[in-house]
């Protein structure tokens, strides 16, 4: 290769990648699904049931439901993370089982046994009608529901969560290593990267904001609003956190986990116990 050609592949690398972010509606950069269930012996000691409903345009979606192995408290409904599916996910959340909460956890359209390919406006969709199903299956009516994403998942719970058009029997939303911005969390990624580092801007904006969770935390009100986010999440960094706090009405708090990593919050003993205390005095007020 000469140098004139060695000179140009840089660019010739960051236009290829930007004419697949135009194909793929930039979704390649927030969706990584896995279609098939893994084998998950932990979640089967728990005894799922399998939870089927459709989403706002017809696309058929899948969730697991967990019944309290005690008197339950509220329902959990649970927001995963971009990837693999609801088989991996689940295992962070599972203790909650143990603990007097059902869990209801759902894949996004193009995840597990769910229809379709994801895409920020569909699983936005999705969140809704899970919140829907959550609030209306008939063995759960009339029981407090705890909205709870993790990471993306934590932006479809803001959105979802916002635009509710009942949010009286939602106790709480809890969102965990949540970006603030889509765009601006892309921006980010593609400044980590030296051949997207000189079109980090001009590709984020091709990146719709419309949906990012800093633009509606603060339409979560009266719903108390719980953020967890990690002092060393390499994924989501800590100022995302801060700002999802600045922008969100009261009531709020933020916790910050010391552990390194990114959805780490719930590793940590002390959090659990705080976080059920905290879930047990949203729920009985």
């Amino acid at each position: 290769m000469n140098a004139r050609k060695a000179a140009l592949l840089p660019s010739r690398i960051a236009l290829i990648f930007l004419l697949s972010l135009l194909a793929s509606g930039c979704g390649s950069l927030f969706f990584y699904p896995q279609k098939e269930l893994y084998d998950n012996p932990i979640a089967k000691r728990f005894h799922p049931d399998d939870i089927s409903f459709k989403s706002s345009d017809g696309i058929t979606l899948h969730g697991w439901f967990f019944q309290s192995q005690k008197e339950p408290k509220a329902t959990i409904l649970v927001f995963h993370g971009n990837a693999q599916n609801l088989s991996t996910h689940v295992n962070s959340v599972l203790w909650l089982v143990k603990e007097g909460f059902n869990v209801f956890i759902f894949d996004y359209r193009g995840y597990g046994r769910s229809e379709g390919s994801p895409g920020i406006a569909g699983v936005n969709r999705d969140g809704a009608a899970a919140l829907e199903t959550a609030l209306n299956l008939p063995c759960l009516q009339s029981m407090p529901v705890v909205v709870l994403g993790q990471s993306i998942g934590g932006a479809i719970a803001v959105y979802t969560v916002a635009h509710a058009p009942d949010k009286s029997r939602i106790a709480a939303l809890v969102i965990d290593s949540t970006f603030a911005s889509y765009r601006l969390i892309a921006r980010e990624k593609l400044d980590s990267f030296w051949f997207t580092w000189p079109f980090q801007y001009l590709l984020s904006y091709l990146v719709g904001d419309s949906y990012s969770p800093v633009l509606w935390i603060n339409k979560i009100a009266p719903v108390p609003v719980l953020i967890l986010y990690g002092e060393k999440d390499a994924v989501v960094p800590d100022h995302h956190g801060r700002m999802l706090y600045d922008a969100a009405s009261q009531p709020k708090e933020s916790w910050m986990t010391p552990l390194p990593g990114h959805i780490m919050s719930f590793g940590v003993e002390e959090i659990r116990r705080k976080f059920v205390d905290y879930l047990c005095n949203k729920i009985n007020k």
